[in-house]
């Protein structure tokens, strides 16, 4: 079975930029105008769900496909929701 590496940088990468959203969203006080803010804390929790996933896919000797599944899962869910969050910002602001 295949390791992905790539994904836990892509994931990591991916929280900071989710960070990076909802600290300017509270700068701005648009946390209130609309759910943006909630989608970008949900995408942020499946990022760290892929990334928790993806690193004990690494570091164990054996892998199972349940684990890369959930991995994939998780990061395809958070950058459904990232979009979603930026679709809704964009709207709304």
């Amino acid at each position: 079975m295949h390791r992905y590496p790539h994904l836990l940088n892509a994931s990591t990468n991916l929280v900071g930029f989710s960070f990076v959203i909802i600290g300017a969203l509270k700068l701005t006080n648009s946390d209130v105008k609309s759910y943006a803010d909630e989608c970008v804390w949900v995408a942020s929790g499946f990022f760290l769900t892929a990334i928790v996933c993806s690193y004990w896919v690494i570091r164990q000797n054996y892998t199972t496909a349940t684990l890369n599944f959930l991995a994939d899962t998780a990061f395809l869910g958070g950058l459904l929701m990232l979009t979603i969050s930026l679709v809704i910002g964009a709207s709304f602001l």
